[in-house]
């Protein structure tokens, strides 16, 4: 239940420096009066200030007065400063205190005497803003149901004079609907919230998935890489093999042996021909002596017979012993030459054949230093094939370490869990805000029933021959006789009984869907046109809503004849300019 029990005035409109302070609580039925001393007492009563304290609950509780008052309006005009208004009020058990005021401006939300919004780590409790949100979140009440269920005053446009737009919004609010367009609120935050999460985990997938694709091309780009390598290393070991197999399958002992006697048969053969070349040198001379010596023998033979070998002239006895004589020189002489050159040559031919030349055997290499090189060549090859199968692939190791440590495990499980959190918030979205919802149309119909029935409850109470119903769509019908009737059809007094009716059946709809409120003003419009069979059913209703159900109803009214039929009195009067309040208890 919200008990709003009491509120101090300062400098608020007509009231002035000394503080004003009014009780709410265990007052039932009070008749707010007003007395202009300033302006000659009881018979001048407009303008006291009796709407100041209607004007100072909607200011506390909003920040603004029942009507288009600018703020600094609603400041006293004679002090025009030091404005304050102070509310003390409780729901459900728990003390709220409100301060606000002007020049210095100042607003102060207290729940159980600490700051209400501490709790929320709100930075900004000067700002009006946040903190008026705050408030009307505690209180429950927005501005528009605070004038048609709690402060009822005849300057407020009437419910069924609004456009159908602010009707329906009041009547949405009423019956929970704009509960639900708030909660409604609330969920579109919750689910931006969950679709950035969803995009969030989206862009990891997606960014895992790129990573993923990358490590995956380079272990693909390895693995080709890697076959290349175990290819090449195969070829080189195949190859160094079989060079291996090739020096493996040669004695090198019996090529360097071979080689050996190669050498020899080189020595041998350069021996023999050397050999070779001094007999064919004999030879030529033995050759040429055999030729001088037959010659002169042939000239011998011719020089016996008295005859020149030379010229082929007969000799004289001395000339032919001369010539004689010098080939018989000549011919022993070349003789002797000859014998010595057969023997030369007889020597060098014995010593020629002296000298054996072996036939070559067959070698690998084409000299020594290669049969020599034999060795090294097949230890090295050796050493490269152990090397050569030692090696390691090294790919191997980092496409397993890509594989093992690079590509990560894509996990759905949240992707998962945030789609279905997103098409469940996104459902329930539309279930509160979609017109065509069972929800929306079952609270509609349900709360719609209780407010047509209170409804007709009030305008029988208050006399009024009309029948008035909300239909489906929120829309009024208004019928009397069978006849469909505007508002502006009424006349002034039905439509004052019909006004309360309204606010009387709202009042009663939100208390049974919300909380109890202690507090009820009615602002002049008992005055407004009602006559005294309409005075009286009102007044019968209001005492019955003090009596059953423990409301505080302040009935501001010029009506001098009610005194005798309210609880208390209290009177508002008006003096040096400013405004005071008094109570003064009258028999009922």
């Amino acid at each position: 239940m919200i008990i709003i029990k009491n509120i101090a005035i300062k400098n608020f409109m007509s009231v002035g420096n000394v503080t004003q302070s009014i009780n709410f609580i265990d007052k039932s039925l009070v008749l707010v009066l007003g007395e202009n001393l300033d302006m000659g007492g009881n018979d001048s009563r407009n303008g006291v200030g009796k709407s100041t304290i209607v004007n100072a609950l909607s200011y506390a509780f909003y920040g603004s007065a029942l009507t288009n008052i600018r703020k600094d309006n609603l400041i006293n005009k004679t002090n025009a400063k030091n404005m304050i208004v102070t509310l003390e009020f409780e729901k459900d058990g728990v003390e709220y205190l409100i301060e606000r005021g002007r020049r210095p401006a100042k607003f102060s939300f207290m729940k159980a005497g600490t700051e209400a919004s501490a709790d929320e780590a709100d930075e900004a409790q000067g700002d009006s803003r946040i903190t008026q949100q705050q408030l009307e979140r505690e209180l429950g009440i927005s501005h528009h149901m605070f004038k048609n269920i709690v402060a009822l005053n005849t300057y407020s446009e009437p419910f069924l004079a609004m456009k159908a737009a602010d009707q329906r919004d009041i009547i949405e609010q009423l019956l929970g609907i704009t509960k639900l367009s708030e909660k409604a609120e609330v969920l579109k935050e919750k689910l931006k919230t969950t679709k950035d999460n969803v995009r969030e985990e989206e862009l990891k997938i997606d960014a895992t998935k790129a990573a993923n694709k990358r490590i995956e091309d380079n272990i693909n780009d390895m693995r080709v890489k890697s076959t290349a390598w175990e290819d090449s290393q195969e070829k080189l070991i195949t190859e160094t093999q079989s060079a291996i197999s090739v020096l493996e399958g040669i004695d090198i002992e019996e090529e360097i042996e071979n080689h050996k006697v190669l050498v020899d048969i080189k020595d041998t053969r350069t021996k023999r021909a050397a050999i070779e070349a001094r007999c064919k040198s004999h030879k030529r001379a033995v050759t040429g002596l055999e030729l001088t010596l037959s010659n002169a023998e042939d000239n011998i033979v011719v020089v016996d017979g008295q005859t020149c070998h030379t010229c082929g002239q007969d000799l004289h006895d001395e000339a032919h012993e001369k010539l004689l004589g010098e080939l018989v020189i000549k011919i022993t002489e070349t003789e002797t030459s000859l014998a010595d050159k057969r023997s030369k040559l007889d020597e060098c031919e014995t010593e020629r054949d002296k000298l054996e030349v072996l036939p070559a055997p067959d070698t690998f290499y084409e000299d020594m230093e290669g049969a020599y090189d034999h060795r090294s060549s097949l230890e090295s090859l050796q050493s490269k094939l152990e090397e050569e199968q030692a090696r390691e692939n090294h790919f191997t190791e980092q496409i397993t370490s890509l594989e093992d440590t690079g590509i990560q495990n894509i996990d759905y499980t949240k992707m998962n869990d945030l789609t279905v959190l997103r098409d469940h918030q996104d459902f329930l979205l539309k279930l509160l805000t979609s017109k065509d919802s069972f929800i929306r149309k079952k609270i509609i119909n349900q709360n719609l029933a209780y407010l047509n029935a209170r409804l007709e409850h009030y305008i029988e109470r208050m006399g009024l021959p009309h029948r008035v119903k909300f239909l489906a769509d929120l829309n009024v019908e208004i019928r009397e006789h069978g006849r469909d009737l505007d508002f502006d059809n009424l006349s002034r007094g039905e439509r004052t009984r019909l006004i309360l009716s309204l606010s009387f059946s709202f009042r009663d709809v939100y208390e049974s869907l919300n909380t109890s409120i202690s507090l009820l003003f009615i602002d002049e419009l008992i005055d407004s046109g009602l006559d005294a069979a309409g005075v009286e059913s009102s007044l019968a209703v209001l005492k019955k809503m003090v009596r059953e159900s423990q409301r505080n109803v302040f009935l501001i009214s010029h009506r001098d004849e009610l005194i005798g039929r309210v609880g208390s009195v209290m009177r508002v009067i008006k003096e040096g300019g400013f405004t005071s309040f008094e109570y003064e208890v009258e028999p009922e």
